[in-house]
């Protein structure tokens, strides 16, 4: 029998709603040359999601669903059997305007296991001309012996976006943590870069109330020439990061991380020899340009993503730099499918919404 089991896969039952609230209307006036004044009615969706995780006789169970807006979970499914819940969480406008604020908290409680992620990409949309904020709050939070694993699709940032994406980690001594963050700046292939847009993004893991990680990114008009640069972005779009940790053996922490340097080079290659992509970037000038033309592409070094691995730390490190944001997920997934042994005792199943 299947272990997606009847028992395991009934929806949440105490999951609570308030729709209502969830849109708020703002007024926003600006005033024209003439002196009149022209006033725009806009909303905004303020969506609230918090998911509390238990370890019971039946399993990890998604013991408490809340939710707010337009962000919930249906159900908790079981792939792997009834220890480790996979949770895809849904966000039906698929992306966030101006003034939009979305929250999202998961509480794994004592030796529970999660594995999170989304059914597509998010989407930040060009941000109105009063520059609000496109917020993207994330809180997981894991108790002793339990894991989370924070798994989802590219985040898309369109031109003149202005966002700003959170996630904070908080460990207790004894629990775990795998994740990822592919974030995609413009839209490349429709020749429309990020110049105008504003990210501020943070990553932060706290492990028995000590600091222990802390990356942040700000872009904006005052140091816009960090996307050319070779020390910044090097005219490429995708910037992504993959955390795992704490590890404890140091001794298999560094065969692991031979394998994954491996993955990592074998990434880079490919991209060399066109195996994951057609699109040739030339980088010739201040700003990246795209062409399909296989007689006349640019030096392999153009195209060449940046991959590294490194430890901070008691946590493990995989970056990427570069054009292809299917090139950063499968490599991190293959990261994960390594990682995750070693971690947590448990052999790769990838969530099966990514083969749909």
């Amino acid at each position: 029998m299947s272990t997606d089991a009847t028992l395991y896969d009934q929806p949440l039952a105490n999951q609570s709603s308030v729709p209502v609230i969830a849109q708020v209307q703002k007024v926003t006036k600006h005033v024209l040359s003439n002196g009149a004044i022209d006033q725009q009615t806009v909303s905004q969706w303020q969506a609230e999601l918090t998911l509390d995780f238990k370890s019971t006789a039946r399993g990890s169970v998604l013991k408490n669903s809340h939710h707010k807006g337009p962000l919930y979970v249906q159900k908790a499914f079981y792939p792997e059997g009834k220890h480790l819940a996979h949770v895809y969480i849904l966000h039906p406008p698929g992306g966030l305007v101006s003034g939009d604020n979305l929250s999202i908290q998961a509480n794994a409680g004592t030796d529970s296991k999660v594995l999170l992620t989304t059914p597509g990409a998010g989407r930040v949309y060009k941000a109105r001309s009063d520059r609000s904020l496109q917020q993207q709050q994330v809180r997981l939070n894991v108790n002793t012996g339990a894991s989370i694993e924070w798994l989802p699709l590219e985040t898309i940032l369109y031109p003149n976006a202005n966002a700003r994406l959170d996630t904070i980690i908080t460990l207790e001594q004894g629990a775990h943590f795998i994740g990822w963050d592919i974030c995609c700046l413009g839209l490349p292939t429709n020749s429309q870069g990020f110049e105008n847009g504003s990210l501020q993004q943070c990553l932060q893991i706290e492990v028995a109330g000590k600091l222990c990680l802390r990356e942040r990114i700000q872009l904006n008009d005052t140091n816009r020439d960090v996307f050319t640069q070779s020390i910044g972005f090097a005219n490429r779009s995708v910037n992504a990061m993959m955390v795992a940790g704490p590890f404890s053996d140091d001794e298999a922490l560094e065969t692991l991380i031979e394998k994954l340097r491996l993955y990592s080079k074998n990434t880079a290659m490919s991209a060399i020899q066109g195996v994951s992509s057609s699109l040739y970037i030339s980088q010739t000038s201040d700003t990246a340009k795209f062409t399909d033309d296989p007689l006349n592409p640019p030096a392999p070094e153009a195209i060449k993503p940046l991959c590294s691995v490194s430890v901070n730390g008691a946590f493990l490190l995989v970056r990427y730099l570069g054009d292809d944001s299917e090139q950063a997920r499968m490599l991190f997934t293959q990261c994960w499918q390594e990682i995750r042994p070693h971690l947590l005792g448990i052999a790769a199943c990838p969530p099966r919404i990514w083969a749909t």
